[in-house]
């Protein structure tokens, strides 16, 4: 349980590939130390010479269920704010990362889960992943930021309204998701993409992950630290808790 990191191995196969793990179940909801873990995990993984592309993988039911509910409800405003800025930390971890990121998505894509794909520079999904953000459902919000580099504008602001999801094929038709297979594949296809790009000369792939980090057009990082600012006020102001107390009641 936890965060792990399979190091590159020697070999036609896996040279240069990192695979970053997490595993919290039952549903992969992150408690704080999770999303601190996960950061430092992934910069390691970009830090090493060795490392060509790193590969983002689950274990479990599904890829990302967001924050740990539980966790929040019952450590109060400490929490909220570990959580800020353990998302923060794990989603810039993802697009910072000095080589390519391939997110491998099985299952659910929730909450933060979406933060940490939508930073990610290619995603490969099985065929029932299925991808959402229901802070609204949840008393929090967050990561239309990084929905909005998986869909167009106007779905983007539908998806978040409803908190409705959408599924890997339909993001396929939308060219955010790379490809799409049986959840059997996943691992396979994931790690097929990132021999590719691995195969890249590693200093160079280093560079060209600079330079089109450099040419986006939103920075995400400011982008997404205003938006916890309105998560804090909806917590200050008693909102957040009401509709957590709520969703707490529904799931019993």
């Amino acid at each position: 349980m936890g965060v792990s990191t399979s190091p590159p191995e020697k070999g036609p196969e896996k040279d240069g590939i990192a695979v970053v793990t997490v595993d919290f179940p039952p549903v992969n909801a992150l408690p704080v130390d999770g999303w601190f873990a996960l950061a430092d995990a992934v910069r390691a993984a970009g830090r090493d010479p060795r490392v060509r592309c790193v590969v983002l993988a689950a274990e479990g039911r599904g890829f990302n269920a967001g924050v740990d509910i539980k966790e929040l409800q019952a450590r109060g405003p400490g929490a909220l704010v570990g959580a800020n800025r353990g998302c923060f930390e794990a989603f810039s971890a993802v697009y910072e990362c000095e080589v390519p990121v391939v997110a491998a998505v099985r299952g659910f894509c929730l909450g933060g889960g979406i933060g940490l794909v939508g930073n990610a520079d290619v995603v490969v999904a099985s065929e029932d992943a299925v991808f959402g953000l229901p802070e609204l459902d949840r008393g929090a919000l967050g990561a239309a930021t990084h929905l909005s580099r998986l869909v167009p504008q106007h779905l983007m602001r539908a998806l978040y309204y409803t908190s409705r999801t959408v599924t890997a094929a339909e993001l396929h038709a939308h060219g955010s998701v790379w490809r799409v297979v049986p959840r059997a594949e996943l691992d396979a296809a994931a790690l097929e993409l990132a021999r590719e790009i691995a195969a890249k000369d590693g200093e160079l792939l280093r560079l060209a992950k600079a330079a089109i980090n450099g040419i986006d057009p939103v920075d995400v990082r400011r982008s997404y630290r205003f938006e916890q600012g309105f998560t804090f006020e909806a917590s200050v102001s008693g909102v957040a808790d009401r509709v957590r107390d709520r969703f707490g009641k529904e799931e019993a």
